[in-house]
């Protein structure tokens, strides 16, 4: 980290300035090694003792501090030890002594017991971080600038033992150019009422009140970001970066915390990493992998020894990650999107498929990445997969809706490239497996069977059809977008025209596509940038964030690569070969299967307006007070903003649809017009 200290030439100091120090209750053991800037003056230096290689700048301002407070900038009372001291720095009350910091313009250090260096230090870089599996074998080195992109290729790329120890070197080498002797306080920091803070640099802006101990780690604090660690919070091998909240007796050990965290209301986190903006309150964390958004707010919920991402943790919920034989070993995945209602559990080795809701108790091992948007429900001791239902949930949407205005990240440079869209190819691709599993598991046991088994679940008949249904309706919706966002701008005069602007810009994206950690991405392009990390194309952390970037930027032109091919093989012809006819029908269908979800949306919202959920309302109320009240608290269903939206959204596509079947009418005119004065 660059010291803020503004640029000054230093001068010794001269004989009657440290007459006057010494009249002032200040001392040094070599008066010879304390240098100052040219327009210092020594009347703001109280009680203080220079010990080592010291450098002050001048104090003339003042700083307010909490009840309206004013104080004049300086050090009193304060042991000095091989420490530079920026311009209008106000360091005051240090119990014990400061020793090897270069601390910033502009610093508010106040009644604080040790700040301190020992020997060299890499402030919490390079320290290994025991995430997924607590048995170890997945550990990962952390960094300043580390995402949650390459974080996921260190922690599961372990089959690739060359790629994996090339991002670990590279970490190293990082670690080892940022270690010091010294430490640095970013100016315009606040350090207040705090105990114990050794081996820490922080960035500009931060701000810390009260806490207890902080141990061995990084503050990546700016000022278009500050970071905050507030009242009894024990840090220890950490590194906390730009527009993160520590606060309230949190407990901190071998972790990274992403850009926009918020660790609030004694958490507890142990060998786990955050990436932005995720939430913990109240419950614990222990080696975890939690992707962006991953938030839990209760008492009694632990996430242990699992991959997370946009995560809903319900109160209680629980994971288990071994059996009693031979320790803590197993691990499991929850993909995006995922929730766990309250007291919800789930045994180790699992896999839950993305934006699926867990509910009850699981003991057997459940993989359900196939059938994403499901729920996953317990009954006597069963676990009930319901394929496809949260589709028609209104919660799901409108989560997807509240993520991006809740990125709370406010720092130019954004370690975490993030992808909300709620269907790609990344789930779509799940749901066309999963449908193709339903369809051959109705013709292998036939329609009539009340349920079916799968993979030690239980799939009810009614479920599997409509999962089926759900799915269907999904894929045209995503493959409609697709190919209307295509052509929705162009003019067309013939089939041919047509052919030409459905022709992919790239012939990256077909096949396979993962989630890697919010970056969403073809995995063939992800693989070329991973065989050139092997390969020592790539050789740096900035090379590797660079290609990563490059890959976010370039979602939407893979995408329609992806979609072109599967719209061929789902609608049994090639896109290369495409009428006016072909988008009319594909258009018809996305317009169908867009309407019927958001029916379906509608009426799960209207659930929520229901005399049921009236209970409670209109305490000791007579002749409609219940709806009355029920109206003033939750308003009225026809203003509810998430059903105006979904109004507006059938109304907005509706007339889409018909403009691009329009569209497509005029070229068909066109084109037989054509025809007609050839003949």
């Amino acid at each position: 980290m660059v010291n803020q200290n503004s640029q000054a030439a230093y001068r010794s100091l001269q004989d009657e300035e440290i007459g006057q120090l010494i009249h002032q209750g200040c001392s040094s053991t070599d008066w010879n090694l304390v240098q100052v800037s040219n327009d210092f003056i020594p009347d703001r230096v109280e009680n203080c003792k220079f010990t080592g290689n010291i450098r002050l700048n001048s104090f003339n301002g003042s700083v307010n501090l909490v009840g309206g407070i004013t104080f004049k900038t300086g050090i009193y009372n304060a042991w000095l030890h091989n420490c530079e001291v920026g311009k209008d720095a106000l360091i005051h009350n240090v119990r014990s002594y400061i020793a090897n910091y270069k601390i910033g313009d502009n610093v508010v250090i106040h009644n604080i017991t040790t700040l301190a260096v020992d020997g060299e230090s890499s402030f919490g870089n390079g320290i290994k971080v025991e995430a997924i599996n607590e048995g170890g074998g997945r550990d990962i080195p952390v960094y300043d600038f580390l995402s949650a992109h390459v974080a996921y290729i260190m922690s599961l790329y372990r089959h690739r033992p060359k790629l994996v120890t090339a991002l670990k070197n590279m970490v190293y080498a990082y670690a080892e150019s940022v270690k010091s002797s010294q430490g640095v306080i970013g100016a315009g920091s606040k350090i207040l009422n705090t105990t114990t803070l050794l081996n820490i640099k922080t960035g500009p802006a931060t701000f810390i009140d009260g806490a207890k101990k902080l141990k061995n780690g990084s503050i990546n604090s700016n000022f278009e970001a500050p970071v905050i660690i507030g009242e009894g919070v024990i840090m220890e091998n950490f590194i906390v970066s730009s527009g993160s909240k520590v606060t309230d007796a949190t407990l901190v050990s071998n972790c990274f915390i992403g850009q926009g965290c918020f660790l609030d209301k004694h958490y507890s986190a142990f060998n786990s990493l955050f990436f932005a903006n995720c939430q913990g309150f109240h419950g614990e964390a222990c080696a975890i992998f939690a992707g962006p958004y991953t938030v839990t707010h209760h008492k009694s919920t632990l996430l242990i020894a699992g991959m997370f991402s946009f995560l809903n943790a319900g109160s209680g919920s629980n994971q288990s990650n071994h059996m009693y034989k031979l320790g803590p070993i197993h691990q499991g995945i929850m993909e995006r999107g995922s929730k766990t209602t309250s007291d919800s559990y789930l045994l180790w080795p699992s896999r839950i498929g993305a934006f699926t809701l867990v509910m009850g108790r699981h003991y057997k091992h459940c993989d359900t990445t196939d059938f994403p948007f499901s729920y996953l429900i317990e009954s006597n001791d069963e676990s009930i997969l319901v394929p496809g239902v949260n589709l028609k949930s209104i919660g799901t949407i409108r989560d997807t809706q509240k993520w991006p205005g809740r990125d709370t990240r406010t720092d130019s440079q954004l370690l975490d490239f993030i992808n909300f869209n709620l269907l790609s190819p990344y789930t779509i691709h799940k749901m066309i497996k999963g449908r193709k599993k339903l369809l051959a598991i109705r013709e292998t046991s036939g329609d009539l069977a009340n349920s079916y088994s799968y993979d030690k679940m239980k799939i009810e008949n009614h479920a599997l059809a409509r999962g089926i249904d759900l799915y269907t309706m999904a894929i045209w919706k995503f493959l409609g977008n697709s190919l209307i966002t295509r052509l929705q701008n162009g003019k067309f005069k013939s089939d041919e025209d047509i052919r030409k602007a459905l022709q992919p810009e790239t012939a990256v994206g077909k096949g396979y596509w993962v989630d890697i950690s919010g970056l969403i991405c073809p995995w063939e392009a992800l693989d070329k940038i991973l065989t050139s990390i092997e390969n020592e194309e790539i050789s740096s952390l900035e090379e590797v964030n660079s290609a990563l970037a490059a890959l976010h930027k370039n979602y939407y032109n893979y995408e329609w690569t992806w979609a072109a091919d599967i719209l061929s093989e789902f609608y049994g012809k090639e896109v290369s070969r495409f009428t006016a006819n072909d988008v009319i029908n594909i258009v018809e269908k996305w317009k169908h299967s867009v309407l019927e979800l958001d029916k379906y949306l509608y009426e799960d919202a209207r659930k929520e307006f229901s005399m049921s959920k009236m209970t409670g309302f209109g305490v000791d109320g007579t002749n409609g007070a219940r709806e009355e009240d029920f109206a003033q608290v939750r308003g009225e269903f026809d203003n509810n903003p998430t059903v105006v939206a979904i109004r507006q959204h059938m109304h907005k596509k509706e007339m889409l649809g018909n403009e691009m079947i329009a569209m497509m009418e005029a070229v068909k005119e066109l084109i037989a017009e054509n025809t007609a004065g050839r003949n």
